[in-house]
């Protein structure tokens, strides 16, 4: 590995790209490829197999493209295949996600923290492992948002209808007395600026895309792997519509980007 060797991040469709854009402003001297799977989107309803078959797919687009670390910008993704590639590339830096649930049990003031995320998320061992690790003194409401991808995979961060499903999924967690909520899935920060419109200034909104960026920090640092030069312009492939991608990425991505197509 060189140090002037690209990041590769992955997600399921567009959402990990609020993950790229933390690393981007996290370290800004690294060039980034980005692979969105949004021929097969959602993930949260395929099964773990399917999903894993899809990582080690793009960790081998990747590992072509001679990237010096592999981002799984996707938290579904990162339960059903992070264990297994760590075991396939043992000596390449591998950061994957998870649900906030520790600095949202820290955070809570009345020991109710609610959580977002998609069916595959909530319903994986790994949420329930994380829940018996940090939230046994909080009670935690979970948010199971189906469609929700979808709406924001079309680049809707703002449409009536997607006002209207949102409602639906966070007004169970305010009646519970949630003043902590989880934005369990990468697709979720992009919807902060409707959630500040639709939810009480108290509440508290917690991703963990700056955590990934500082882990990937610390792992490229140990091993004498941070750039020092100007990056390159990131690159983007897509296994869907090459145009609809296109289409959306500046609503999403503030910077300039050429897609590609993803065959594998």
């Amino acid at each position: 590995m060189v140090k002037d060797a690209p990041i590769g991040v992955f997600d399921s469709g567009v959402g990990g790209l609020s993950v790229l854009d933390e690393i981007q402003q996290l370290l800004p001297h690294e060039s980034l490829l980005y692979v969105a799977d949004c021929g097969h989107i959602p993930y949260g309803e395929k099964s773990p197999a399917f999903i894993l078959e899809r990582s080690r797919q793009v960790a081998g687009f990747f590992r072509e493209k001679g990237a010096k670390a592999f981002v799984i910008a996707c938290n579904t993704a990162t339960v059903a295949a992070v264990a297994d590639l760590r075991q396939d590339f043992p000596e390449w830096p591998l950061v994957g996600m998870e649900p906030a649930v520790k600095p949202a049990a820290a955070a809570t003031r009345s020991g109710v923290v609610g959580v977002l995320a998609t069916t595959g998320t909530l319903q994986s061992a790994k949420f329930a492992a994380l829940l018996d690790r940090f939230a046994t003194d909080v009670r935690v409401i979970t948010q199971p948002c189906p469609g929700l991808v979808e709406l924001i995979e079309t680049g809707d961060l703002n449409s009536p209808a997607l006002r209207v499903m949102l409602q639906g999924y966070i007004e169970p967690l305010l009646s519970a007395g949630c003043d902590t909520i989880i934005l369990g899935c990468t697709h979720y920060p992009f919807l902060k600026p409707l959630l500040a419109q639709m939810l009480p200034p108290s509440i508290i909104l917690i991703d963990t895309g700056a955590a990934v960026a500082r882990q990937l920090k610390r792992l490229l640092g140990e091993r004498d792997l941070l750039a020092a030069g100007e990056a390159e312009p990131a690159q983007f492939w897509t296994s869907g519509d090459v145009c609809h991608l296109s289409n959306i990425l500046p609503t999403l991505w503030k910077y300039p980007g050429v897609v590609r197509s993803f065959g594998a």
